[in-house]
């Protein structure tokens, strides 16, 4: 009797070990197969899509490849402090990020905005070295009417570490990074901490890689209560001891909120002047 316990136990054990480990193949396999979904949200436009925003600007396409073309927004006042290459987050597009520019063309700055393949009027295929090439060739566009020591380099969300791997690349008047993350992969560590997600992940955008080799001054900005990017994966960067690396914590700042804290305002105008 109570082998006969024991077997079925043992089979039922089997069962369910075998179920878990399906749901885990599942999973891991989703994650692997739909990582541009999880990490990329883009909402795309007709190309006769016309921007209604506030403050004057140039539409621009540039044919980086074969087969992509970038469209951006370049915004201009009449006499610009300087340029910022502003590289936005993972969902929307320019219609939703251009509104995003008025707070620095207030400053009296000029910015150049540019959506990411795939999103708005962009095309081409999504990949993290074609993503930093379409990010250099804008780079290269401001050379040509503005000083290096003239450019700086902003970066929200996912586009912080497209604009920390600009700056280790070139020689930008600074950096200022909105909500960053140590690495793609520690974020997906956090969120899936039982899959092997160092296996799993096409993109990386190593930001912690990219920072000790800008010689520029560097700027962060988190807030404590980010849902999306744990603070602790943003602080991971201050741990690096960059000498030119400042970091501004604002405390109760989540996400997608830190414009409506004083601190943010704070530090923004302090160092765009």
């Amino acid at each position: 009797m109570a082998l006969t316990i024991i077997m079925k136990f043992k089979k039922q054990l089997k069962k369910f070990v075998i179920v878990l480990l399906s749901i885990f193949v599942m999973i891991a396999s989703a994650l692997y197969f739909l990582q541009e979904k999880l990490l990329f949200f883009p909402s795309t436009l007709e190309q006769n899509y016309q921007y209604q925003l506030n403050h004057n600007f140039e539409e621009l396409f540039f044919k980086t490849d074969e087969h992509t073309i970038i469209n951006t927004l370049h915004f201009k006042v009449e006499n610009p402090k300087g340029v910022i290459l502003y590289f936005h987050g993972n969902a929307g597009d320019l219609s939703r990020w251009g509104t995003v520019s008025e707070y620095f063309v207030d400053m009296e700055y000029d910015v150049l905005m540019m959506d990411y393949r795939t999103y708005g009027k962009s095309t081409g295929i999504l990949s993290e070295d074609g993503i930093y090439g379409d990010a250099q060739y804008c780079y290269d566009y401001l050379l040509k009417q503005y000083s290096e020591d003239e450019i700086t380099l902003y970066g929200r969300s996912l586009g912080t570490g497209i604009a920390s791997y600009l700056a280790s690349k070139n020689k930008p008047k600074q950096l200022i990074l909105e909500t960053p993350y140590y690495s793609i992969l520690d974020v997906a560590k956090d969120r899936f901490p039982i899959l092997p997600v160092k296996q799993l992940l096409k993109y990386h955008f190593p930001t912690y890689q990219f920072l000790p080799k800008a010689t520029c001054p560097i700027t962060i900005i988190h807030g404590t209560k980010d849902s999306v990017v744990p603070f602790a994966s943003a602080k991971k960067l201050s741990d690096l001891k960059i000498e030119n690396l400042d970091f501004i914590t604002v405390k109760g700042g989540g996400h997608n909120n830190l414009i409506e804290f004083e601190a943010y305002h704070n530090t923004i105008q302090t160092i765009l002047k």
